[in-house]
C-alpha cells in the first residue's frame, strides 16, 4: 500500500512534470515546514530529474551558512519577512545553481507569535532568473500541522502560477 504525503501530490506532480519536460530545476529552502516541500517534491516518482535538493534552514545561523541570507536582515525585519523569504529563495537558487526555488520562513506556533508576528504568519517565496515573488499569508492559530500543511500547499501553489505565467506554447521559456 502506498503511503500518503502530507500534501495532495497534484501541484507536486504537475510542478514535477513542467520541470522535467523543460529540462529545468527547482531546489527549496525551508524553515517553519522543516522539509515538507522536499518531501512532496520527492514523493513523485522521476522527481531527480527536476528537484535539486533542499535547504533545511530552521535556525537563523543556518540561513546565514547554507543559503547565504545576510544577518543584517534577519537582525532587522526578523526571520519571519518579506525580506528573509526573498532571501531565502534568491539564495538558495543561486547556491545550487537551480533555474527555480522556492521558501518559505514563517511562525508555526504553538509559541513563538507576537502581536505584530502571530502565529500563523508565514511568507512564501518563489525565485527565478528574472523576478522573485513574495506572499504574505495569515492561517491564523489553525494548529501547528495545519499551519505547516497549508504552508506547503501555498509554496507549491505559488510556483505553480509562477511556471503557469512562463509556460507558453507548451514549453518553459
Amino acid at each position: 500500500m502506498a503511503t500518503k504525503s502530507a500534501v495532495p501530490a497534484d501541484p507536486a506532480r504537475q510542478i514535477i512534470e513542467l520541470l522535467t519536460a523543460a529540462n529545468k530545476t527547482i531546489v527549496s529552502a525551508e524553515s517553519c515546514t522543516g522539509g515538507m516541500i522536499a518531501t512532496a517534491l520527492t514523493d513523485i516518482p522521476g522527481a531527480s530529474k527536476a528537484f535539486f535538493g533542499g535547504y533545511v534552514t530552521y535556525a537563523n545561523e543556518a540561513k546565514t551558512r547554507m543559503i547565504h541570507i545576510q544577518a543584517r536582515l534577519i537582525r532587522d525585519y526578523g526571520a519571519v519577512s518579506n525580506q528573509v523569504a526573498r532571501a531565502m529563495a534568491d539564495g538558495a537558487r543561486n547556491t545550487a545553481h537551480a533555474d527555480y526555488a522556492v521558501a518559505v520562513t514563517g511562525i508555526a506556533g504553538p509559541d513563538g507569535g507576537t502581536d505584530k508576528k502571530p502565529v500563523g504568519l508565514v511568507y512564501v517565496a518563489v525565485s527565478t532568473e528574472l523576478a522573485t515573488v513574495v506572499i504574505k499569508h495569515q492561517f491564523g492559530a489553525i494548529g501547528r500541522a495545519e499551519i505547516r500543511k497549508s504552508s506547503v500547499q501555498a509554496a507549491l501553489d505559488l510556483v505553480i502560477q509562477v511556471l503557469a505565467r512562463t509556460y507558453k506554447d507548451g514549453r518553459l521559456d
